[in-house]
């Protein structure tokens, strides 16, 4: 059964364009999210020397730190990594920012996929910057709480 929360937060996660991931054993790193919600999963594109494919293949668990205002969600998300062959996925996942970063594009041979299976999410939403400050001049006018957005626990 899927919750408002999940909804919410799949939702937000296509809006979401650098994340931290931190794998176990190595420092969280910038990388670009692709979040499928019709795979439950979160896809990255990357090297195959990087750290972070190296964990994918050994099926390693990792942590998003999520911080996007554009995705209107804060928090952690963690999961398990994998490495994929799905060459038709990542043909369908491929893009002009992920083209940037190697020389010879989607041909490159050191291009990779990497799956994200989410297993438990803290995570806040937001209805954006505008209404999380007139709800926090509000708050400090009338003395109410702040009803800056939603909190939750996710387990997928």
């Amino acid at each position: 059964m899927t919750t408002p929360m999940v909804e919410k937060f799949w939702d937000n996660m296509i809006n979401i364009h650098v994340v931290l991931l931190g794998t176990e054993g190595n420092k969280p790193v910038p990388m670009a999210p692709l979040a499928r919600k019709e795979d439950s999963a979160i896809w990255f594109i990357t090297a195959a020397e990087h750290d972070t494919f190296q964990a994918a293949k050994k099926g390693r668990l990792g942590t998003i730190y999520l911080c996007d205002p554009a995705g209107k969600m804060y928090g952690t998300v963690d999961g398990a990594l994998s490495a994929s062959g799905d060459s038709s996925k990542l043909d369908e996942l491929w893009t002009s920012t992920a083209a940037a970063w190697f020389e010879q594009g989607r041909e490159d041979p050191s291009v990779r996929l990497m799956r994200f299976k989410p297993t438990e999410a803290e995570i806040w939403t937001t209805d954006g910057a505008a209404k999380y400050l007139f709800e926090t001049i509000k708050a400090n006018m009338t003395e109410d709480t702040p009803d800056t957005g939603e909190y939750g626990i996710i387990r997928f």
